[in-house]
């Protein structure tokens, strides 16, 4: 508590200031560093709530007195804390907002101040983008707060007037016997307020559809299915309430020579049965290049080789998988007639190999039937 800033610094008032005063002073910082008109900026952020906590001192006679009293240090010893977050703020000043942008009475509930949608944006990304992470910008369609007349509805100059169909209270009242029953107001929809002169640009609705160029940090290692969320670059709130936010959706496009296992990358290359048969060394591409691969004699269909450390980065810690790689041998299906000989004569001296082998395999079945 003792680094935090005097209350009466922060909305810029005396200490002898009037409640109309210290109103009008945070109604002045608490628009300047507004979350929806200042997105993404953490100072604006902070001077949101700094201006909120002091506010909320400074309305309150009991936390006044204790503050001018005992300062900082006596609001902790007496339980208050401050604000959590947004959510907190806008749901205490509820009834404040909606008076800030032009909706308010005191005679509706704080429950009117309302979180903006979230919306849905889907990225496709290429195996290369999805593998190593990339900064891109991308364009928002979304309902915005009107610039002309922030938000109020209100042409420039002229203001919100109580509705004269409910007397500004929301609620019409007819009485049907001895019962007196109350609906919403048709022509304010329950606002309790009019615009008689609606906003040209926004034509009274205090928002204007736009397309908005959004920064996107892609985190190496995402995937198919992964979701981004941007905080509170969705739709505006309702009567001062904090926007919703923006999920970004991850689509990845199948790459032509590899595959994902989780944060390894498979791969398949050919070989002929000679390399497979004497061994042999050859490129094989990765991620970030070529590498040269020894090839066992005797390699079999099938077998896997590893490559350590050139998969995917994790999201988890940025440690990267491996590369398998799983050899197909190619049987060749175009020979000379010095290749078909040269193959006759391999396969003669296999032939005894082999029948030897099943001879061998039969004697020894036998003996163990015998026996």
């Amino acid at each position: 508590m003792a680094n935090k800033r005097d209350y009466y610094e922060i909305l810029g008032i005396n200490r002898n200031a009037s409640d109309n005063e210290i109103k009008a002073s945070y109604r002045k910082l608490a628009m300047k560093y507004h979350p929806d008109r200042n997105p993404g900026n953490k100072e604006a952020e902070e001077n949101f709530k700094e201006a909120a906590e002091a506010y909320e001192v400074l309305r309150d006679p009991q936390k006044r007195g204790i503050y001018d009293q005992y300062g900082h240090q006596g609001l902790e010893g007496s339980g208050f804390s401050g604000f959590s977050g947004f959510e907190d703020i806008f749901s205490s000043f509820g009834d404040i907002f909606e008076d800030f942008f032009g909706f308010g009475s005191g005679r509706r509930s704080k429950s009117r101040v309302q979180r903006g949608a979230d919306l849905r944006y889907d990225l496709r990304l290429n195996f290369m983008e999805a593998a190593f992470g990339k900064e891109t910008e991308i364009n928002v369609e979304k309902l915005e707060l009107c610039s002309e007349c922030n938000g109020n509805g209100c042409s420039p100059g002229t203001h919100l007037e109580n509705c004269a169909h409910c007397s500004g209270t929301g609620q019409i009242s007819r009485s049907q016997g001895f019962f007196t029953v109350r609906t919403t107001c048709p022509h304010c929809r329950g606002r309790g307020q009019s615009i008689p002169h609606p906003c040209s640009n926004c034509r009274g609705g205090g928002k204007v559809r736009a397309s908005k160029k959004v920064a996107v940090k892609i985190p190496a290692g995402v995937d198919a299915g992964s979701r981004l969320r941007l905080t509170a670059e969705g739709e505006p709130g309702a009567y001062g309430g904090p926007s919703g936010d923006l999920y970004v959706f991850i689509h990845v496009e199948p790459h032509e020579f590899f595959q994902r296992d989780d944060v390894d990358v498979v791969c398949q290359i050919p070989i002929s049965f000679v390399q497979a048969a004497l061994g042999a060394e050859m490129d094989v591409p990765t991620l970030q290049g070529q590498r040269k691969l020894a090839i066992p004699k005797g390699t079999q269909p099938g077998d896997l080789f590893r490559f350590q450390g050139e998969g995917i980065p994790s999201l988890r810690n940025g440690s990267r998988g491996d590369q398998i790689i799983q050899v197909a041998i190619r049987t060749p299906t175009s020979l000379n007639k010095k290749q078909e000989a040269l193959l006759k004569e391999f396969a003669q001296l296999e032939e005894g190999k082999l029948t030897n082998k099943i001879k061998n395999m039969f004697r020894g079945s036998s003996a163990r039937v015998a026996g």
